[in-house]
């Protein structure tokens, strides 16, 4: 029988084929400046800029800074423009840079694992009523964040600063931000090992130093030996969380690739074990990987969360062994779960010495340089000579003697900083918003500090761990997507078609206890003046719809939409 003849087959169409433009990875030779940061930090090193801030802007004033320097190097040494007053939410995506520019900076002082003297503590609240118009808020990065600072004053907030210890180093800018750590390192009965050391060396190595001045972008660093897991680690370029090996002993577990803003990554374990002694060799490793791997072509994909993705923890552990820290690392168990929900330290603790400490919350981070004045006066007549600031915008006066813990809660108390605070009070953060940021579109601190007043007023029974976080843009500074009610800032139409500030609703986040996102239900979006309302409502039907011991996120992830709108 005859073979059947066979069609010939079908020509492959040709694949238009594109040169690849890289991704601005120094370490594959992508070196040329691919965007307008990437020219200005090629141009100059943004830590050179404080010669000129001294020398001469300083000198003469405002209109005599360089573009580049103002809206890029200066973030080099915590600086940054605030916004104008009176430009509504609306224009802030519109305007171009030098119409939303006031003449004023924030300026932030970086406060390592939230560690602080009451001598420092009076000069950060002395530089604040002398020169930021008494603003001094309590960041959820352990800082101190100025306002209505003068350019021409700035060298002599450095040389106060600076005298104490303290200082605006890298506070900002494409550099190793502030190491964040336990804020009670050193002094809990529960500890597995305390970080001080490493966040010590660190500083003392590498801040301010020309070898990482130049990342794609920010990099955070969290370090804890709590058991609490209290430096929000999941959402860290670097993190090393407590452990206890059971050959090894105590050490860390290390985890990369965190990060919130519009593009929210959980870090990822990379399965190691690091004692203490060799965590700032690893942190250079990780953060040497950023600086060389890290992509610089688009400023949207230069956080190291992004190489992490594309890479997988895999790949980054082999490149980190073989490129950077010539051996191998040892195998390592993961964390436990923390057994408590509120990992802030509020209220009175005993401390491995037999004092205590005490944990107190002002009101989404708002204080002044007057009450920061007031806390060390209160701190030293009480016996403490060392306060912390913890990374939910809280503070800790450590080494109060039994007999003058209750004076001292009583004193905080007289200055409206709760060391027995409410639900509402101690679980609402808020970032900066519209009153200084150029980013936001609408108010959140004020809003926060009413919000908490509100829902006290309407549920003063409720006392489930929860937290709502307040934030004016899309970028996250708040921890809007791993907060139990998160709050994103945005404009949004009410009931009589007007134009007005509201939020995007998250509901459902985590963090330490099933680390992960809120969900959104399609369309729901409140109002400013409907915020009360609703969270009450969903509160409510929280209460009435929970299983025994269920938390808030839990119930969040399984409710129906009619419950959650």
């Amino acid at each position: 029988m005859a073979a059947t003849p066979q069609k010939p087959a079908a020509a492959t169409p040709r694949r238009k084929v594109s040169r690849h433009r890289g991704e601005g990875q120094w370490a594959v030779g992508h070196h040329t400046p691919l965007n307008g940061n990437e020219q200005f930090k090629k141009d100059d090193d943004g830590l050179n800029v404080r010669t000129r801030i001294e020398t001469i802007y300083s000198k003469r004033g405002f209109d005599s800074i360089d573009p580049n320097d103002l809206r890029g190097r200066m973030r080099w040494w915590g600086l940054y423009t605030q916004r104008r007053p009176g430009i509504d939410g609306g224009k802030t995506a519109i305007l171009e840079p030098e119409e939303l520019d006031d003449e004023y900076f924030m300026l932030r002082v970086r406060i390592d694992g939230g560690r602080l003297t009451t001598r420092q503590l009076r000069v950060v609240g002395e530089i604040s009523q002398e020169f930021a118009r008494g603003t001094a808020d309590i960041t959820d990065r352990q800082n101190v964040q100025y306002h209505w600072i003068r350019i021409e004053d700035v060298p002599e907030i450095w040389n106060r600063l600076e005298a104490v210890g303290l200082s605006t180093t890298e506070a900002c800018g494409d550099t190793p931000r502030v190491v964040i750590g336990s804020p009670v390192a050193g002094i809990a009965q529960d500890e597995i090992v305390d970080g001080s050391s490493a966040i010590d060396e660190i500083h003392r190595r590498y801040i301010g130093s020309k070898e990482f001045s130049n990342l794609p972008r920010k990099f955070k660093t969290a370090i804890s030996g709590s058991p609490l897991l209290d430096v929000a680690h999941e959402i860290n370029d670097v993190a090393f969380v407590g452990v206890d090996h059971p050959e090894h002993g105590p050490g860390f577990d290390l985890w990369v690739g965190g990060g919130l803003s519009t593009n929210p990554k959980i870090g990822v374990r990379l399965g190691t074990w690091v004692p203490l002694d060799e965590v700032p060799d690893v942190w250079a490793g990780v953060i040497g990987i950023f600086r060389d791997y890290g992509y610089r072509r688009l400023r949207t994909r230069a956080r190291l969360k992004f190489l992490v993705a594309d890479w997988g923890p895999e790949k980054f552990r082999q490149v980190l062994q073989d490129e950077y820290l010539k051996r191998e690392l040892v195998d390592g168990p993961p964390p436990a779960e923390p057994v408590e929900r509120w990992r802030d330290h509020i209220g009175v603790h005993r401390q491995q010495d037999g004092r205590f400490y005490v944990g107190f919350a002002p009101r989404v981070g708002r204080v002044d340089g007057a009450t920061l004045t007031k806390i060390a006066d209160l701190a030293e007549a009480h016996g403490s000579g060392r306060v912390r600031t913890t990374v939910e915008q809280k503070m800790i006066v450590l080494d109060v003697e039994e007999d003058q813990v209750d004076s001292l809660v009583e004193g905080l108390e007289a200055l409206d900083l709760t060391a027995r605070p409410s639900s509402f009070r101690r679980g609402t953060m808020a970032c900066t918003g519209i009153e200084f940021c150029k980013l936001a579109i609408v108010e959140t601190k004020q809003r926060g500090s009413q919000l908490i007043d509100e829902l006290e007023r309407r549920l003063p029974d409720f006392d489930e761990p929860l937290t709502i976080n307040l934030n004016g843009c899309p970028n996250a500074c708040a921890r809007i997507q791993v907060a139990d009610i998160g709050l994103k800032g945005q404009l949004v139409v009410n009931s009589e078609g007007e134009q007005v500030e509201g939020y995007q609703v998250h509901l459902g986040g985590a963090l330490g206890l099933e680390a992960g996102f809120g969900r959104k239900v399609r369309g729901l979006k409140v109002t400013s003046e409907e915020l009360p309302d609703y969270i009450e409502r969903v509160l409510k039907r929280f209460e009435a719809e929970r299983e025994d011991g269920e938390r808030f996120a839990a119930w969040a992830a399984r409710a129906g939409e009619e419950s959650l709108t």
